[in-house]
Parts: C-alpha cells; sequence; structure tokens
C-alpha cells in the first residue's frame, strides 16, 4: 500500500510508492552518456582567456588576475538569469507587478583541473570552495538590491549541467526572497512559535536516535535520506550545531562539511553508477533591518541545510498538477543500500 508522508520543513505531502521497496535493485530509470569535451572547455587553467573576467579568485601564491596559478576562481556567467547593471524599478502593471531583471550570476569554477564530479575533488579543494562560497556570498551582501544568494550545482547534462564536464557551481543573487525560502522560513517559524524549538533540530535529534534513514555521521555533520523524500536518493546534510545561515560557519567546520559532502558525493557516484545531481544549499536569507522584518526569530527557529538530488527519475504530469511528489523507494531503503557502498 502506498504511503503519503509529510515533510515537517515545510508542510508538503510526498507518495512513498511502497510496492516498489520489494525491487531494491531498480534504482533509476534513465542514465544519460556523458561528452567529455576537455579540448573545448573554456574553465580548464591556462585557457582564463576564454571566459569573462575573473570576479574572485584563490591563488596561492598570489598573482595576476585571469592568468593561471588559481585554485578556485568565480567569473560571471556568460547566460546569466539576472544581470547586475540597472536598478529594480518595481512597478505595477495593473494587478500585475514587475521588476526589471537585476541580480547576479556568478559561476564557481571549483578546480583548474579538467574534473567532472566534485566528488573526485579532495577534501581540501572542496574545502576552497566551501570558503568562496562564504566569501562571495558576504561580498553580494553589500549590495542592497540583493536580499537572497542561492548557491546550486548542476552535475551531468540530465541536471542542466551543460556539455562541459568541468566541475563548476553557481551563485545567483536576487532582488527577491524566492517563494520556495519564504514556505520553509513560513513552516519553521510556525513551528517554534508552537514548540519553542527549531524543527530542522528536532529532526537531527530523531534522526541520530532511529537510525534508519542515516547515511552518514560525525560529530558535527548528518547525512540522511530525509522522512518524506521526494527523489529516490535524496539526501540532505545538516549541521548539528543550530545556525540559520551557512556563512557563519567557522573556518573549521568547512573543512569538516568538506570531508561529509565528498563522502555523501563518492557513494552517489559509486553506488548509483555516476549519475546526474543537483545540489542546493538552503540558507537564511540577508537580514539588513531584522526590526522590519516578518523574519524576528530566524536566528532561532531556521537551520540551513544541503539538498542534494540524484536525477533518477522524471517529474511528470502529477506531480506538476498536484504538488505531491512520488517517491519510487522508501528512504529507509535507499539509506540503507547507500550505507553499503564501500568507498
Amino acid at each position: 500500500m502506498p504511503e503519503l508522508r509529510k515533510d515537517p520543513t515545510i508542510g508538503r505531502w510526498v507518495i512513498i510508492s511502497t510496492e516498489r521497496a520489494r525491487r531494491p535493485g531498480v534504482f533509476f530509470d534513465y542514465t544519460e552518456t556523458a561528452v567529455d569535451s576537455q579540448n573545448d572547455c573554456p574553465f580548464c587553467a591556462g585557457r582564463e582567456p576564454q571566459t569573462p573576467a575573473e570576479i574572485h579568485a584563490l591563488r596561492q601564491p598570489s598573482g595576476p588576475a585571469n592568468t593561471s596559478g588559481w585554485q578556485v576562481r568565480v567569473v560571471p556567467s556568460i547566460k546569466p538569469f539576472l544581470r547586475i547593471e540597472g536598478d529594480i524599478n518595481r512597478r505595477g502593471h495593473g494587478l500585475y507587478d514587475v521588476m526589471q531583471g537585476v541580480g547576479a550570476h556568478e559561476v564557481v569554477v571549483e578546480t583548474p583541473q579538467h574534473i567532472a564530479n566534485m566528488a573526485d575533488l579532495d577534501t581540501h579543494q572542496i574545502e576552497l570552495v566551501l570558503q568562496t562560497y562564504a566569501l562571495r556570498i558576504n561580498d553580494l551582501e553589500k549590495d542592497p538590491r540583493f536580499k537572497y544568494v542561492l548557491i546550486c550545482k548542476n552535475y551531468g547534462v540530465l541536471s542542466g549541467g551543460g556539455r562541459i564536464r568541468h566541475s563548476r557551481s553557481q551563485l545567483i543573487a536576487t532582488p527577491v526572497t524566492p517563494v520556495r525560502v519564504k514556505e520553509e522560513l513560513t513552516v519553521a517559524k510556525r513551528y517554534f512559535d508552537f514548540h519553542d524549538r527549531c524543527v530542522y533540530c528536532d529532526m537531527i535529534r530523531q534522526e541520530t536516535t532511529t537510525k534508519s534513514r542515516v547515511v552518514l555521521e560525525d560529530s558535527h555533520f548528518l547525512a540522511i535520506t530525509p522522512f518524506a523524500s521526494r527523489f529516490p536518493f535524496e539526501i540532505w546534510i545538516l549541521p548539528k550545531k543550530h545556525s540559520c545561515d551557512f556563512v557563519k560557519e567557522n573556518g573549521q567546520n568547512y573543512s569538516f562539511l568538506a570531508v561529509i559532502l565528498k563522502r555523501v558525493l563518492q557513494k552517489i557516484k559509486t553506488g548509483l553508477n555516476d549519475p546526474a545531481y543537483n545540489f542546493i544549499f538552503h540558507s537564511a536569507p540577508f537580514r539588513r533591518n531584522a526590526n522590519g522584518t516578518q523574519w524576528k526569530t530566524i536566528t532561532e527557529d531556521y537551520h540551513w541545510h544541503i539538498e542534494i538530488i540524484p536525477r533518477l527519475t522524471r517529474v511528470a504530469g502529477f506531480e506538476k498538477g498536484t504538488g505531491f511528489y512520488i517517491c519510487s523507494i522508501p528512504p529507509e531503503y535507499t539509506a540503507d543500500y547507500l550505507r553499503g557502498v564501500v568507498i
């Protein structure tokens, strides 16, 4: 019998198809054929003139911009969703709201080497990438036009990653707080108002007690397949210490996060035949005037985390029409499988 499960962090219902649990080897519906285009890759060291001028780069030792010798490099997207130039100019158009497409869209080139998957970077390199995310978010926060910065990664063609197989991710600053973020913040605040506790902290306590959905755990971070998983092998990584802002983590925690993030990505790569995946960092929006916003308790009620989604199934008409997701394998089974994957 299928089971409906409710995600306590956003109030979304998910259908878990327990019949598929009898076939734990059937993990994915389709795969992609990788096409390596190293000869055309503009992101490799030595090809800096093939990208827009860099916004930021980590170099050791320091050297001139837009030359080789970098460890992590940030450049503007050549096809930006939003553009840095101009004023927001929010206005009404009858009953509709309109504003200029102002924002920032940056590409974080995660390694000078032609490596496709972040899973294959060493932990120190991943730590440098995490530090770069934090540095860029802190810099973008200085621009009063921006309210939120999304960190996301598209690995593989099926994830939207494009044909160039060079490990990179994106930072996108928006002039409004996205609806998906507002939904999380609203539910987190409602839970905190009722229970006087963070819903994510309660989730961590329950998951570390039951263990059935834990993929990896250390003293600083927890990786789980969430109770109401939308997709097979969906994984969340949460800091055990409560914090609403990814950028507020100290440097040592980025080192610990790099270790568990690499291990999770390695398990996905090894156990699921190197599928395409997306990851998204969920962190609190900018709060330049906390007294004037509705998120006055956000430091207590919200909890930053990473959501990793292997692209193993398609979203069809039912999901789009109802807002329900259908997960074909219970998360307890996928967690058990991933725990057994040797990396």
